[in-house]
């Protein structure tokens, strides 16, 4: 399998034709000497930027009219001779000069804007994947991997994306299929197949000239609908993911690396140097950030990449590779205990992406799932209907995600061969969403439940660790009706009626009323124990309100199904947990976060403060006991006992991120 470099950084230079001397400042020892210093041992170079023009030559294409060397072949020297690979990017979705040259490449909104964006908006327009600019993107590939007489590490193109175009291309095509272009399913339909069959285009090419070289294709994100068809086409991913911007978020990488790395390829994390997101010169991500960011990748078996923007004189600002090397420098002292590590999990979760639910890249129910396990110090995978499920001893299915006739075989082996479920809200219904679809789940549907919101009580088997009362539940469930053998875990009672213009009670909701129980539960466990069923969508409530009880419940289910997780803790909700696998030498390394992501401004959450935490007691399942234990890097021994299949310690002092290795 590829070995990819764990230290890594992606050098943006989106440089506009209006910027004079550019390149003017670039020394060759310079640029390497920052990059040894800050411990990176890859960088993604630039043959072709956002704005169209490339930084080599003599190129057949236009250099950028302020550059007057051969800037990338510099750099690609430079960094070949301190023994730093060197991947070369190429944009292909996004290219402001050929957009300008060549409307008639543009993509076509169905509402008739050319390139998705007004002329006058300062924003990239987006080129069609189904038309000659393909061919001119295949060219200039071609282009740079000659310059290089094919001595190229890697191959990075990005922006490979597909709008519901109409363009003359498009539309012809779509007919020619038996595809509506009126039709939005169909133009998605249509522009999944262009966005593969341009990956396919790429790689086959690319790989045919420089079979060695390492391929990866940007979207902003792996998920399921942009990997799926395409899983030959990569060799390895890249997970763009910068929190501080609205769209990626402290929730969206732990999600993306879960799944991932089910994947079977090798992946790194990339997040930014930058305080907000790419292009913001002359910003610094807070330290303690950048440390989390980069200590969750290695947490999840992921290799490390840091986006930086070179400025266009072409000189690396020290200060901002001071802060990286800060943290790469401790990176590479972890590198032996997380290099080619597997990560430990034994819980799978549904990805609603797969289920073709999904609400935007980070689902809210996708994300509930996630903070609740998190929070939990669980162990788990995010999952699709291709993975092997034998793997886990329990099935996540959040909120909405529907049975078709084959995901439905394949929970119904899962449970044959002894797997258990939780599943809340619509997930287990057919499609058309009138009736679930395996009588496993022990419930019949009955409809929308008629009151908003639930009070629900739990029953004292799933010691739920709440206090003995009715709490709210504010999102609609599901009526449902329990069949016989299957036990309620949590009754409903509901309101003196729900809230109306013309009868309203109070500033929000309406109370309880005590002589009006629900017939339907809002908890239940199937007679033969293996499934239980929410009938409210607690993922995508947890996620939006954090309801303490949301999670109370959950947990309380979890542990009915799953009484012995690999990790329990004292550590609080705010540390993250995570357990990996080296084969060689044999030993299990468990991961202690502490950073705490606090929205201080209004637009993104962020970490400035390091809190640390004394005197953590983790208890690991094993088998046997290990050898050795201690704290890496250091190599510090730690006192352990083992008994009853069960390794447990206490961790004096966690500050930010500590490995305890079972050796």
């Amino acid at each position: 399998m590829l070995n990819l470099p764990m230290r890594q950084v992606h050098l943006d230079f989106h440089t506009a034709g209006q910027i004079p001397e550019v390149g003017a400042d670039w020394d060759a020892q310079a640029f390497v000497d920052t990059l040894r210093r800050a411990h990176v041992n890859s960088i993604n170079l630039f043959a072709r930027c956002h704005h169209g023009y490339v930084y080599y030559s003599p190129t057949r294409f236009t250099l950028h009219p302020a550059l007057t060397f051969d800037l990338l072949g510099a750099q690609v020297e430079a960094c070949h001779s301190a023994g730093i690979a060197a991947p070369i990017y190429i944009t292909v979705g996004w290219d402001e000069l050929s957009a300008a040259r060549h409307p008639e490449w543009l993509e076509v909104t169905p509402e008739g804007i050319l390139g998705q964006h007004s002329p006058l908006e300062p924003a990239w327009k987006k080129l069609c994947l189904n038309s000659p600019y393909l061919d001119y993107v295949l060219d200039q590939s071609r282009e740079v991997i000659d310059h290089f007489d094919g001595q190229v590490d890697g191959l990075w193109y990005d922006i490979i994306l597909q709008g519901e175009c109409i363009c003359q291309n498009c539309v012809r095509d779509m007919r020619r299929l038996g595809l509506d272009p009126a039709s939005s399913h169909d133009r998605q339909a249509f522009a999944s197949r262009v966005r593969d069959a341009c990956r396919k285009r790429l790689f086959e090419d690319g790989r045919a000239r420089v079979p060695e070289a390492m391929v990866f294709f940007n979207s902003g994100h792996v998920g399921y609908n942009q990997t799926v068809h395409s899983l030959e086409h990569f060799t390895h991913f890249e997970l763009e993911s910068l929190p501080s911007t609205g769209q990626w978020g402290y929730s969206h990488y732990p999600i993306s690396v879960r799944y991932a790395r089910t994947l079977g390829k090798p992946h790194l994390g990339m997040t930014g140097k930058f305080h907000t997101s790419w292009g913001d010169f002359s910003s610094f991500k807070n330290r303690a950030a950048l440390e989390f960011e980069c200590f969750q990748m290695l947490a999840n078996g992921a290799a490390c990449c840091i986006g930086d923007q070179l400025h266009p004189r072409g000189r690396l600002s020290a200060p901002v590779y001071d802060l990286i090397g800060r943290v790469y420098e401790q990176v590479e002292a972890k590198e032996p205990w997380c290099a080619g590590a597997t990560p430990v999990a034994e819980i799978a979760v549904f990805n609603v992406e797969a289920a073709g639910t999904a609400d935007g890249r980070v689902d809210p129910s996708n994300a509930g799932a996630l903070r609740m396990l998190l929070e939990s110090h669980q162990q788990f995978d995010f999952v699709d209907e291709r993975a092997d499920w034998t793997r886990y001893r329990v099935l996540v299915l959040p909120d909405k995600v529907p049975l078709g006739a084959s995901l439905a075989d394949r929970v119904r082996g899962y449970l044959a061969q002894g797997g258990k479920v939780i599943a809340s809200y619509r997930s287990g219904l057919t499609p058309a969403g009138d009736a679930f679809a395996l009588p496993e789940w022990g419930v019949q549907a009955r409809g929308e439940a008629a009151n908003v919101p639930d009070y629900v009580r739990a029953a004292p088997e799933l010691a739920a660790q709440l206090p003995d009362a009715e709490h709210v539940m504010y999102e609609r469930g599901l009526a449902v009706e329990p069949g016989g053998g299957t036990a309620v875990l949590a009754s409903v009672t509901g309101p003196y009626f729900n809230r109306a213009w013309d009868h309203f009670c109070s500033h929000r909701q309406t109370p309880m009323d005590p002589a009006k129980p629900a017939s339907y539960p809002a908890i239940t466990r199937n007679a033969a124990g293996n499934v239980i069923y929410f009938a409210h969508p607690i993922f995508e409530g947890y996620r939006r309100q954090a309801p303490l009880w949301y999670k109370r419940l959950f947990q309380a289910a979890l542990r009915v199904l799953l009484p012995d997780p690999v990790v329990t803790t004292n550590a609080p909700s705010s540390a993250q947990i995570t357990v990996t696998r080296q084969s060689d030498p044999d030993r299990t390394v468990v991961h202690i976060l502490h950073y705490i992501p606090e929205r201080r401004g209004l637009e993104f959450d962020t970490i400035e403060d390091v809190i640390p935490l004394y005197n953590v007691q983790v208890s690991v399942r094993c088998g046997t006991a290990p050898e050795r234990v201690y704290l890496a890097p250091s190599g510090e021994a730690l006192t352990a006992e083992y008994r009853e299949g069960r390794l447990r310690f206490t961790i004096p002092q966690i500050v930010g991120h500590q490995m305890v290795v079972l050796e």
